[in-house]
């Protein structure tokens, strides 16, 4: 079946064309001038543009027993669709002690079944042995999951040396490691702090996980990069020193990528002092909301290609019986917020529609440069002909207000409640099939595909 995209106009990273657009089936076969398919939908005065890729969810994330992530595999990429996105990165969680790489990676191969968008993942790598590097090096170059991440905090934070030997792996198996970056020991140390003197109220969280805290961390990986003389991706960058110390390593030749989501560029901390804990512990994540001057940073990032992407780190739990927990102590709260759906509008509307950012470069961190970065250029993240036809067209003369009332997560609560937008996304395709028009999901269950992924291409 032919479908046609009319008289609307094309944006890739690096071209802004006025042109039509048609699908044959699963592919794009033409940018033109197009008169005749099945299906013709006018776009004239909209844009036409890569599906979205968020490099960085947690679906069905168990984050402790007593915690589990609100949005399953199927809600979650509804959610994700509707929005405008039309491939996850999902992040494995953390298996039992001692488990090996696979373990994880099986259960979630069967979880994300129910997917509607096409899917891949980013493994986990909880403790480093010589059996773990080998069953590493074996999944990077066989198994289609070519990327891994590390934590320098939280219970399975990796010393130096346990980084370092990661490192050197992924230099020889060609893989890319992702690094949340927090000084576990500074953390541990303000957070004992806190609780000694009674500040277990929200409006002290910040305080315990610093800027500092992240650009420490940051440091010591890009020095750990550069040793090794391989390249790292630092996900969810929210402090101004972090990207001031990613830019100097690029300015000096490193191979370094960075990520930032959403709510970094929306939000700011006073959200901790928000009608008290009650609302506070809403916006409670690791690492926690910023300043406005780290926002500025962000931003100017962005412009200047010195922060690669914009992710969401989308992993809602529900505020009635998870997050409502950490009223009277945050430390009793799960940490992550939902952001999957919004994160295209929002993007758009603030970047693109306020100068912040231009076409090019909105389409470039929300879609493009994730699919180089993590193998998956140009099947997914261009309009090439005979690639995905992985689409989303965007009407800049919409007005939308966010809303739970309207999302499609289950989440009872949402992260940028009252925020009005200046687009809205009208039509969605996942390799061609229409998944969302509107904010109407219009997919089914179990469609998407789990994407094999080379190698970076970036």
């Amino acid at each position: 079946m032919k479908k046609l995209l009319k008289n609307g106009t094309i944006v890739t990273g690096d071209k802004v064309v006025q042109a039509d657009l048609l699908i044959e089936d699963e592919k794009i076969v033409g940018i033109g001038n197009y008169d005749e398919a099945d299906e013709i939908y006018d776009v004239k005065g909209m844009y036409v543009m890569p599906g979205g890729i968020d490099p960085h969810t947690h679906m069905e994330l168990q984050q402790s027993p007593l915690y589990r992530s609100a949005d399953d595999f199927y809600t979650g990429t509804v959610a994700a669709a509707v929005g405008g996105t039309t491939t996850i990165l999902d992040h494995i969680a953390f298996g039992p002690e001692g488990a090996n790489l696979h373990y994880s990676i099986d259960i979630y191969r069967q979880l994300a079944k129910k997917s509607v968008v096409d899917y891949g993942f980013h493994g986990v790598i909880q403790y480093v042995d010589d059996d773990i590097l080998k069953e590493l090096d074996e999944i990077v170059r066989n198994e289609g999951i070519t990327s891994f991440k590390a934590y320098s905090t939280y219970g399975y934070a990796m010393t130096d040396i346990d980084f370092y030997r990661i490192l050197k792996q992924m230099k020889s198996s060609g893989g890319l490691l992702t690094i949340h970056c927090e000084n576990d020991l500074i953390t541990k140390h303000l957070i004992e702090k806190a609780m000694e003197a009674g500040h277990t109220d929200v409006k002290y969280f910040p305080a315990t996980r610093p800027n500092e805290a992240e650009a420490e961390s940051v440091d010591t990986l890009l020095n750990l990069s550069k040793l090794v003389d391989v390249p790292v991706y630092i996900v969810h960058t929210s402090a101004g020193e972090s990207v001031e110390r990613i830019k100097l390593s690029k300015e000096m030749g490193q191979e370094v990528y960075s990520e930032t989501c959403t709510q970094y560029l929306m939000l700011t901390d006073d959200v901790y002092s928000k009608d008290g804990a009650k609302e506070g512990v809403k916006y409670l994540m690791q690492p926690p909301l910023r300043k406005k001057k780290d926002q500025d940073v962000l931003w100017k990032a962005l412009k200047d290609g010195d922060v690669a992407t914009v992710g969401t780190d989308h992993c809602p739990f529900i505020y009635a019986t998870e997050k409502s927990k950490g009223i009277e102590n945050f430390t009793n709260s799960p940490g992550g917020a939902p952001g999957v759906e919004e994160r295209i509008k929002i993007l758009f509307s603030e970047g693109v529609q306020k100068d912040k950012i231009d076409l090019n470069t909105f389409v470039n961190v929300v879609s493009t440069n994730s699919a180089k970065i993590f193998g998956m250029y140009p099947e997914k993240g261009s309009l090439e002909i005979g690639t995905d036809a992985d689409i989303m067209v965007i009407d800049p003369s919409k007005n939308e207000k966010i809303s739970v009332d309207t999302q499609h997560s289950v989440c009872d609560y949402n992260t940028y409640e009252g925020l009005e937008v200046n687009c809205g996304i009208h039509l969605v395709f996942s390799r061609g099939t229409l998944v969302a028009q509107d904010g109407e999901f219009k997919g089914t269950r179990e469609y998407g595909k789990f994407i094999h992924r080379k190698n970076r291409n970036f």
